[in-house]
């Protein structure tokens, strides 16, 4: 009998690819769940102008957590040309099915571990064990823009004395987008850091931010966090301004141990943390919320790819071993890990990415046989 219900998105491209090689690993590992596959990604868009359509909402509504493969994202402009022709003219307007699952499902922490597995060819550093934590609901990724700017906004914009000298600029050669931080959002993801470090006997919390430009925002952070810090005494405390963090996370990854970041920060300094554990085909990613969350690579749809199994799926395999974790399956979730370096380090199976010429599904293969 099923213990879990789990929703499967395979979405676009490579997706469909790695998740089949999740699929063929969680067989092995006897994960007692019902697997209900749901629709995502662009040829939804392009057919029905909604690429989240509803009824993937609900079936996620019905789940205890969800696998996700990749999506194809696109320009406006782009995503409007290839939409069907008896949809056009009717305002359907493109966004990010990942953007809307994370604010529809409130996952505000995007968990991101970056951890180096000996063998790799492709670490920087074989002694790098990262986490960050992004928020994933506000910031610069809120979702607030204009282009071209309304009357309305720019009139109420004009009260900053900065607003000056763009008040003659025609509406339509300008864009806006906005940066909203609120103090609900910004200390739950900070208490999730530090209850992580804490839970973890992990050293140190380092706030990524830029308040000596993004004074009110990243101010706003700042001070929250500082004020946290207090509560963890058994956790030091790190500040630092996210042009000098990705300097010092390519001079000494090995010295930081959970990171923390507002949306757009924590996108950057994730990938580049990414990098240097092998790249995006060990990326992997945990949208999390309160009661639900949504487990997936952070690597592209890659179309060019699209069914020919060249990618290597170790960032999906690791995303379901994050889901084991959220579940409480700890013991399942630390087999797979195992059973991932193991095929890492011993190096017979490897991808194109590795400099091997392994399938997707040969890796996932070799990970089974060690389960």
């Amino acid at each position: 009998m099923a213990k879990y219900k789990i929703a499967v998105l395979p979405g676009d491209g490579v997706g469909k690819d790695v998740v089949e090689a999740a699929m063929m690993v969680l067989k092995k590992i006897e994960f007692h769940a019902q697997y209900v596959e749901g629709d995502i990604g662009w040829e939804f868009w392009c057919q029905e102008g909604n690429p989240l359509p509803e009824r993937t909402i609900q079936l996620l509504k019905e789940t205890d957590a969800c696998l996700f493969g990749a999506i194809t994202s696109k320009p406006k402009e782009d995503a409007d040309k290839e939409l069907d022709p008896l949809l056009k003219g009717k305002e359907f307007s493109y966004f990010s099915p990942i953007v809307r699952l994370r604010q529809e499902f409130d996952l505000y922490t995007n968990l991101r571990p970056c951890k180096a597995y000996p063998g790799n060819p492709l670490n920087y550093r074989d002694d790098i064990d990262l986490v960050i934590f992004r928020e994933n609901t506000e910031g610069m990724y809120a979702g607030v823009e204009w282009h071209p700017v309304p009357d309305e906004v720019k009139k109420a914009f004009s009260i900053h004395p900065k607003m000056k000298k763009f008040m003659d600029v025609p509406n339509k050669d300008m864009a806006v987008s906005t940066r909203i931080m609120t103090r609900k959002a910004c200390t739950r993801i900070v208490k999730k850091a530090f209850d992580y470090a804490r839970e973890n006997k992990r050293k140190s919390v380092t706030m990524v931010e830029k308040p000596n430009v993004l004074r009110e925002t990243g101010g706003f952070m700042l001070d929250i966090a500082r004020k946290i810090s207090g509560e963890y005494e058994d956790v030091e405390f790190w500040e630092t301004n996210v042009d000098a963090m990705a300097m010092w996370l390519v001079k000494n990854p090995q010295d930081y141990s959970v990171l923390v970041a507002e949306n757009l920060f924590g996108d950057i300094i994730s990938d580049l943390s990414a990098q240097l554990v092998g790249g995006l085909g060990f990326a992997c990613s945990g949208n999390i919320g309160d009661d639900y969350a949504v487990f997936e690579p952070t690597h592209g749809s890659a179309p060019k790819y699209d069914g020919m199994y060249k990618v290597n799926p170790t960032a999906m395999l690791l995303a379901v071993k994050m889901m084991f974790d959220w579940l409480g399956e700890d013991e399942k979730a630390e087999r797979l890990e195992q059973a991932i370096a193991e095929v890492i380090k011993e190096g017979k199976v490897r991808t194109y990415d590795l400099g091997g010429t392994s399938s997707t599904l040969d890796m996932a293969q070799a990970v089974a046989d060690k389960l």
